[in-house]
């Protein structure tokens, strides 16, 4: 429900006859001991509302009817009997339109998922991907046509994919939007199912982009799909063979408990024989269907813990049920086709445990000690954990310590960190916080929204980034003391530094991070795994310079241009300006010293800031505004026509204008289009905000807006001659070293003396920091217009202001399904790290997408062994 209000679907009903016990708080953050007795659907939607005030939260406490469904898009049950369900199961299957049917359950470190989404469901898209797209080189006049693509990206297309064609010169045929399927699908070319020897000759150009094609699934409902369950959802391929026996194992419970009236008591073998011979009487009755193995240890794991529902299996699989009704309301991403079993049975305590140890202690967490027994709880209870982050993960992770009690004992302790404070966009899966937090430091709400899930935790917060600077907060004695650290980042250089710390004081490190719909957990165990840092991923690729300021070719180009342009002309060099005023003897020493071409950038833009480009009333800053876009997609485009006219060629003879650049074409202003109305405004207010000049009201009215724009004189266009444009792909300045940089500086350095005589006392500027969050301070208008502007010399499509924002403010997708999947995850391992014992092949790391939905387990990579004559040794080794 949790991960569903923060979704943001219209409305959640709740319904639950049953009343909370003291067994609920291992695994239920809303309930506190104080609720105990309560209904469990009334003790928890005030919590859940706080969560999201858009969403409808209403409950139902009394026996549930058939006929009460209809009123849903999608129901979940997560305690019913395969009788009853199958009763639902139908009336929603058969329903018109069908309701989406989901069954869940968690029985100790076992779980199982059903999906029926009735018996036709279309996935609008797959895997929630963007369509790949590919830049034409050449297209052959042939039966089947072979399309050659540039070498700058490989392509993704794969053989049977449809693709549609946009924007060829020449064989314009292909240009009807009509799908046209390939074959032979290569990095970097592809055949079309399709002849086009009467076609026109390829010209140039071309884009072509995959288009994403809709599935139809037709489920089974319940009563069939449990004879004939087709191929199970896989997680870990080191356990093939266990979805069967799981399948087995859950019908078996269900008659366990509807013959007995209860669950199997924890530690009781004699209940857990006979789940074991009601699994084998089930078994032999399937006859040709039936296993040929029966392990009974797993079952009797498996009867040990079923009443018990755990919080990181909680967590889990409340992701991705979370994630399944999404997608049964929106068709967006793959349903589960149709179970889905996972087990962590290796989170079991690696000495035997004594049946006696099993015994509830009428405590809160009597439902993980049924699984684990007291030895493990108390361990868990005394752990010294640190936690790196209170964003999303450290959120989740904070719920999950919090129930599963560690850090709560008399010797526990638990540290987290994070420097950062609340914003509007954290609140739709950092569920901690809320409205009333914004402005606040995340790691003391965090740790207060903690203490009040379990007010034994022993908890403190801080607001100190982790890294060397603050190796005085963090140091030695803290580090020694700690029994295992969990990260919850956001950037690869905390990860490696703290990987780095743990590596030398030799403590285990659970980490794990999210992409959209996308997870991944890494476990760090000393001497038994490598370490975070012994593995990279590849570097990002990076468009060059020169594409991004003189060749672009997609939008993301644009955007890199538009961030860049923005942070130069409203940050790095209004603070330029306020390096020299504030000390101009030491800034004009610095910059003589240097000597160099970036020296020179210096002073001439803190020059054409203070004197050419000086603001003193706002029309100077509509004046500036607009010749800035004059500057920007009028003059420097002729300039570049100018000096690579459209029929130039290469030193090869090629010609110039070729795949993947573009030919570009200068704009021409106009006060009648908006969006050149709306790039003035952007301008002007931040060029004023810079100098501190007052904003008037009337720059908001376009006409008025209009009328001051055409006070400004525009300068008539005169090419350069010597204008020099980088055309080097690798090439990482624009800035070109010149062998009389010594004297322009020193000329530059005496102007900047003259020209500072006229300003005011005390004058400073104020530099702007980009932030993308606020929709009222121009920062993003201004970025998208750029942009814009800059993809329409190049013909390139626009984006709307939100997409701009999304790729300019490289904002990564989060959601709180795959982080509280990830969280339940790492937690399962946590159970393992604080036990000790265990060996390499008991970890996991894992690798999810519940988008397709994949999720791949596998053992982590022991250390590299690096040997020296008759030594060897691993990175753990002191």
């Amino acid at each position: 429900a949790k991960n569903l209000i923060l979704a943001g679907v219209k409305s959640v009903t709740l319904h639950d006859e049953g009343a909370v016990e003291l067994w609920d708080l291992s695994s239920n953050f809303v309930f506190s001991e104080s609720d105990v007795g309560k209904n469990r659907a009334l003790a928890s939607v005030q919590k859940l509302q706080e969560l999201n005030n858009a969403v409808i939260i209403s409950t139902l406490t009394t026996k549930l009817t058939k006929e009460q469904l209809s009123d849903f898009q999608a129901v979940v049950f997560t305690d019913i009997s395969f009788e009853k369900a199958i009763e639902f199961n139908d009336y929603c299957h058969n329903h018109q339109p069908p309701i989406s049917f989901i069954k869940a359950e968690v029985r100790g470190l076992f779980g199982s998922i059903f999906c029926d989404f009735g018996p036709e469901f279309t996935v609008v898209d797959v895997d929630g991907e963007d369509p790949h797209t590919g830049i034409i080189a050449s297209i052959s006049n042939d039966n089947p046509a072979l399309v050659s693509c540039v070498d700058d990206e490989r392509l993704e297309f794969q053989d049977g994919d449809l693709v549609v064609f946009s924007e060829v010169h020449g064989m314009t045929e292909l240009n009807d939007g009509k799908p046209r399927k390939i074959k032979n699908a290569k990095p970097y070319s592809f055949t079309l199912e399709e002849d086009t020897t009467q076609f026109g000759t390829y010209i140039k150009g071309g884009i072509v982009t995959q288009v994403k094609q809709p599935k139809v699934l037709n489920f089974k409902p319940l009563r069939d799909a449990i004879k004939d369950p087709g191929d199970f959802l896989l997680s870990d391929f080191s356990k093939f063979d266990r979805p069967p026996l799981l399948h087995l194992a859950f019908q078996a419970l269900d008659k366990f408990v509807s013959d007995l009236g209860r669950f199997p008591v924890s530690g009781s073998e004699e209940d857990a024989n006979k789940l074991i011979s009601i699994a084998g009487n089930m078994n032999e009755s399937l006859g040709d269907g039936r296993l040929e193995d029966i392990n009974a240890k797993l079952l009797q794991h498996f009867a040990f813990g079923s009443r018990a529902v755990l919080n990181p299996m909680a967590a889990m699989f409340g992701g991705i049920v979370g994630q399944e009704v999404v997608k049964a309301c929106s068709g967006k991403f793959h349903p589960v086709f149709q179970f889905f079993y996972f087990d962590s049975v290796e989170s079991l305590p690696t000495e035997p445990v004594d049946p006696s140890d099993f015994r509830p202690l009428n405590s809160r967490y009597d439902a993980q000690i049924s699984v684990f027994g007291s030895k493990l709880q108390k361990k868990l209870e005394d752990a010294k954990a640190f936690i790196v982050g209170s964003g999303a993960l450290g959120c989740e992770f904070l719920k999950n310590i919090a129930l599963m009690g560690v850090s709560c004992g008399n010797q526990g302790k638990l540290t987290i960190t994070d420097d950062d404070v609340i914003e509007k966009s954290n609140l739709s899966r950092q569920f901690l916080f809320r409205d009333w937090n914004i402005g606040q430091a995340k790691s003391t709400v965090a740790a207060s929204a903690a203490a009040s899930i379990n007010p034994c935790l022993k908890i403190e917060a801080l607001q100190n980034r982790v890294g060397p600077e603050t190796e005085n907060v963090f140091d030695d004695t803290f580090w020694e003391n700690l029994t295992v650290v969990i990260n919850a980042l956001d950037n690869v250089n905390a990860r490696l530094y703290v990987d780095q710390r743990c590596l030398y004081f030799q403590k285990p490190l659970l980490e794990s991070g999210t992409l959209g719909a996308k997870c991944n957990t890494q476990m760090v165990i000393p001497h038994l795994t490598e370490n975070y840092g012994a593995s990279r991923d590849p570097p990002e690729k990076q468009a060059p310079m020169c594409t991004v300021h003189s060749f672009p070719h997609n939008i993301d180009h644009c955007l890199t241009w538009a961030r860049s342009e923005f942070e130069g002309l409203l940050e790095k060099t209004p603070a330029e300006v306020n390096a020299y005023l504030s000390n101009p003897v030491e800034y004009k020493t610095a910059q003589r010293t240097a000597g160099d071409a970036q020296a020179r950038d210096n002073l001439e833009r803190i020059l054409e800031c203070l004197e050419k480009e000086k603001c003193v009333t706002f029309q100077d800053c509509i004046s500036w505004a607009r010749l800035r876009f004059e500057d920007y997609f009028v003059n420097r485009v002729k300039q570049l026509i100018y000096t690579f006219p459209e029929d130039a060629a290469t030193s090869t003879g090629a010609p110039f204008w070729s795949a993947p650049k573009r030919f570009p074409h200068p704009l021409q202003f106009s006060t009648a289009d908006p969006s050149h109305l709306q790039f003035v405004m952007a301008a002007s207010i931040l060029r004023a905000e810079t100098f501190g000049i007052q904003i008037p009201d009337w720059v908001k009215h376009p006409q008025m807006l209009a009328e001051a724009v055409d006070k400004v004189t525009v300068p008539d266009f005169q090419p350069k001659k010597d204008a020099k444009i980088v055309t080097d792909e690798k090439a990482t300045t624009l800035s070109t070293a010149s062998i009389d940089d010594a004297g322009v500086i020193n000329e530059l350095i005496f102007k900047l003396e003259l020209c500072t005589k006229n300003l005011p006392q005390g004058f400073k500027m104020k530099p702007i920091q980009f932030e993308k969050d606020d929709d009222t301070n121009y920062h993003m208008d201004l970025i998208a217009g750029l942009a814009n502007m800059r993809a329409r010399n190049y013909s390139i499509p626009e984006v709307d202001k939100l997409k701009a924002k999304f790729i300019a403010g490289r904002i990564i997708p989060a959601i709180a399904t795959s982080t509280a999947m990830a969280t339940g995850l790492v937690c399962l391992e946590l159970y393992k790290a604080l036990d000790g014992g265990h060996k390499v092949e008991d970890y996991r790391n894992t690798f999810a997408n519940l988008a397709l939905p994949l999720f791949s387990m596998a053992e982590p990579v022991p250390p590299k062994v690096i040997k020296h004559g008759d030594m060897s040794w691993t990175v753990w080794d002191r």
